[in-house]
């Protein structure tokens, strides 16, 4: 088993480019096709990891092993994702200055980039689905989005007005 653990992650962290964000639909895909986890457990645990420091997809991944194995499992699956990333970065290290300038280089990250942006979104909104959010709910984190991208708005002051926002939402709707 944890073989399994360690090569099922090692395939997520070597075919993913983005992050953790990105990781996410084929972390969900093989741990919840699999059955070692029901979606709402994969959502628990999503939801937990994202308010931990440190790297989301590790994080998860570390959840996911400890769940299923404890301790050993936990390191089956993290060494699994981080160990693709590192080899990957030290090989593009190493030839790096080789390619610095080439222009097909150049290309290949920019032609990257939108499917980054698709792999980012789309686990956004299977969670967002997944908690039930409402249409309007949607629009704040758009706005902020769109308010940092075109606006040039510091993310400081959207994570600011979203704490006093909150505040206010709280003490006069949520009276507790």
């Amino acid at each position: 088993m944890y073989w399994t653990l360690f090569m099922t992650f090692v395939k997520i962290g070597t075919f993913t480019i983005g992050g953790g964000y990105a990781m996410l639909p084929l972390i969900e895909r093989e741990v919840v096709d699999k059955g070692w986890l029901s979606k709402e457990d994969f959502i628990d645990l999503f939801a937990v990891t994202q308010s931990l420091p440190g790297i989301f997809a590790v994080n998860i991944s570390i959840f996911v092993g400890y769940k299923l194995r404890k301790t050993w499992g936990a390191v089956c699956c993290a060494l699994g994702t981080i160990l693709p990333s590192f080899l990957i970065i030290l090989a593009i290290a190493l030839f790096f200055t080789h390619v610095r300038d080439n222009v097909w280089v150049e290309k290949a990250f920019k032609g990257l980039r939108p499917a980054v942006v698709a792999l980012i979104v789309v686990p956004c909104l299977t969670t967002a689905r997944a908690i039930k959010l409402s249409h309007v709910q949607l629009l704040l984190p758009v706005a902020a989005a769109l308010l940092i991208w075109i606006g040039g708005v510091s993310p400081a002051w959207i994570i600011l007005a979203a704490i006093v926002g909150g505040i206010v939402y709280g003490l006069k709707y949520k009276k507790m």
